[in-house]
């Protein structure tokens, strides 16, 4: 039996796929106690903690101890001279137009910001040795008065040569043995000096938190006689068994969204979709990636509340857009969606929490593309009533109806919704056009068809209990593990024996850490190359599999270079400028084998009928109807209204839907 819980900002969602088939639990998550979340959804699913074999997690906690500040008290020890370096930043602005702009507030201010005397230079070479009467006389009596639960080390040029940063873990261990102590070198071992900074004081100040978060996990888990697997998921769309993920926070901080993206991959794979874009609408935010080839894209770098964190991460665009985002008017008199949310607590007025502001979810009910009576499987009681009144002052404001301005609402949404994947398709080279679209969460298929018609996609494939996909992307994953390292070099004649020589002391180091967490056995590695043309800023990642590294060479690794670099900025196939690497990064993959398949559950009905509802400004005679009474292969033509236990799928007029042999629905716009 496996299990994968995914506690999100507004709901916490659980699928069990297990010899009884699949079971689908949606429960209002817990902010102030996600674990109490966790559990309320196993406690309600009734299944037996003894019987689970594999148990898989993902949740916002590390997320939100940073965007709250909640995390614990944290001190940074970089070199002599660069104590400012989380204050200095870059030069650049975000928001070029905001006279009020302000750099990001760093989750270590200066006061709590130390310096040691050392010094290594860019080659590894030690200059200065560590001054270690100075550690154990000045700065572990500072780290000990301060009352510090956890600290970052991140000194120059560490990712070189990590010799100064292991002792000095190991002094401030001997004397300090419960301080959390995190080094850049194991972290990111890559070199521009503020981004490795800001990533190891964000992995240490969410260290503490996440350790004890999984620590009370376990012992719950424990106390009920819980013997499986238990992991976490993390950021790079891959997971790792709960006491690594202690050991490395920072890599959990996506782990809900891109467990949803794995999901989707998983579920559009086995009907032959290999080109997807994925939309996950929850109740906070909507979340958008491209998949090509199966694969989703990744990225080595994100930021969160401004901040950079430097480590592979799932591609997902984020954008304020979710079932709980308020609507609002601006002070120019335009009409607004989100950021801002309700969230769980007090949620969107037609809750009845006490939200006394008007939101996506607000809208769909006003329309009825939300029914009252079937919300969360008719489990949870819906306001209509509520709804109508908060959006009634924004219909008076803009002389129109209230289903008109709930209508409008939700085009909007829709329409940030579009730009937010725009920014990852086509301003990135990739049409739309050549993609399918998989929306899921709670509210991705009501928004998908408009979503679609706007980016021109023609084709959208719902998974089966979609609004529970990211809980279903935790037991779907793999288990990865990535790391990095910063070796400049020019590409010429020894490039290849470079590639070789990286490539095998990096895959040594991965192959002993998956066995030293019992997931060795047959892996997979993915080995790439950051590359740049010499002067360029900023690196083209270039992927070699172990084929391509056993037979490199200049000229080979000079064609995949300038064909990356082409792709992206329309030039570089040609160009004979001198290129160098940069940086080196290899995942490390312990495939899953078996895939669990996801299927309908069936035991959710409503009536089939007719249901009147809003859409693009006008009244529609739809039809309504289970998602699991529409039999394989049958086609229907929207207006429909299509729900199951975990979501609503709205399919307007101009597409027709029909499930697949994999229980995928897939809906097609008619010509």
């Amino acid at each position: 039996m496996r299990v994968g819980i995914e506690v999100g900002g507004t709901f916490t969602d659980f699928v069990r796929i297990g010899p009884e088939g699949v079971r689908v639990v949606k429960v209002p998550s817990v902010p102030s106690s996600p674990d109490v979340g966790a559990f309320n959804a196993l406690v309600k699913s009734g299944v037996a903690i003894t019987e689970i074999l594999d148990l898989a997690h993902g949740s916002t906690v590390a997320t939100n101890a940073v965007l709250e500040r909640k995390g614990f008290a944290t001190a940074l020890i970089t070199t002599r001279g660069f104590r400012d370096v989380l204050a200095l930043q870059r030069h650049n602005r975000t928001r070029i137009y905001d006279l009020e702009y302000q750099k990001p507030d760093p989750v270590v201010s200066r006061a709590d910001s130390f310096e040691i005397s050392e010094r290594v230079l860019s080659d590894g070479t030690v200059l200065q040795p560590l001054d270690e009467q100075q550690v154990v006389e000045a700065l572990i009596p500072a780290l000990k008065q301060g009352g510090y639960e956890a600290v970052g080390v991140c000194l120059l040029n560490s990712y070189v040569n990590p010799a100064h940063e292991v002792a000095l873990r190991d002094l401030i261990k001997a004397h300090l043995p419960d301080l959390h102590v995190t080094l850049s070198s194991e972290v990111t071992r890559e070199f521009r000096e503020y981004e490795r900074a800001s990533t190891v004081t964000v992995s240490a100040y969410v260290q503490p938190v996440i350790d004890r978060y999984i620590a009370r996990f376990e012992d719950r888990l424990a106390e009920e006689g819980f013997s499986g697997r238990f992991s976490v998921m993390q950021s790079n769309g891959g997971r790792l068994p709960a006491q690594a993920i202690r050991d490395s926070a920072v890599t959990a901080l996506l782990s809900g969204p891109a467990a949803g993206v794995m999901g989707a991959a998983r579920q559009a794979a086995r009907s032959g979709y290999g080109n997807l874009i994925t939309l996950d609408i929850g109740g906070t935010s909507t979340d958008v990636c491209v998949v090509t080839d199966g694969k989703p894209e990744l990225t080595n770098e994100f930021t969160i509340d401004g901040l950079p964190i430097r480590i592979p991460v799932v591609d997902i665009n984020t954008v304020g857009a979710g079932g709980g985002s308020i609507v609002w008017v601006d002070d120019g008199g335009m009409l607004r969606v989100g950021p801002h949310s309700a969230g769980a607590d007090p949620g969107p007025a037609c809750y009845g929490r006490g939200g006394d502001k008007p939101t996506i979810t607000d809208a769909h009910v006003i329309r009825q593309t939300i029914r009252p009576e079937a919300f969360l499987g008719g489990e949870m009681p819906i306001h209509p009533d509520a709804s109508r009144a908060v959006f009634a002052p924004i219909a008076a404001r803009f002389g129109m109806s209230v289903e008109q301005a709930a209508d409008s609402a939700i085009e909007l949404a829709n329409a940030n919704i579009v730009r937010a994947i725009q920014l990852i398709s086509t301003e990135r080279g990739k049409d739309p056009r050549d993609y399918v679209l998989v929306p899921y969460g709670g509210a991705g298929p009501l928004h998908a068809a408009q979503v679609a018609e706007d980016l021109g996609v023609g084709t959208i494939v719902v998974p089966p209990n979609a609004g529970v996909l990211s809980a279903y992307g935790l037991i779907a994953s793999d288990f990865v593990q990535f790391e990095s390292l910063t070796r400049r070099a020019p590409v010429d004649d020894n490039a290849g024996d470079l590639v070789r020589e990286v490539f095998e002391s990096m895959k040594a180091r991965a192959v002993e850490r998956f066995e030293h967490l019992a997931l060795g056995g047959d892996v997979k590695l993915d080995f790439i190359a950051d590359m740049r043309f010499v002067g360029q800023a900023f690196e083209v990642p270039v992927t070699l599999s172990e084929d391509d590294v056993r037979q490199v060479d200049r000229e080979l690794i000079s064609k995949m270079f300038g064909q990356a670099h082409e792709k992206i900025y329309f030039f570089g196939a040609d160009s004979d400028k001198p290129i160098e690497f940069v940086s080196f990064r290899l995942g490390i993959t312990a495939e899953l084998g078996e895939l669990p398949l996801l299927q309908e559950e069936r035991s959710y009905r409503v009536p089939r009928g007719e249901i009147e509802l809003f859409d693009r400004r006008r009244a529609w005679q739809g039809t309504l109807l289970s998602r699991s009474d529409l039999a394989e292969g049958e086609t229907l033509s929207g207006p429909l209204l299509l729900e199951d236990p975990t979501s609503t799928l709205f399919v307007p007029a101009g597409w027709q839907a029909v499930t697949d042999e994999q229980q995928n629905l897939v809906l097609k716009r008619m010509a």
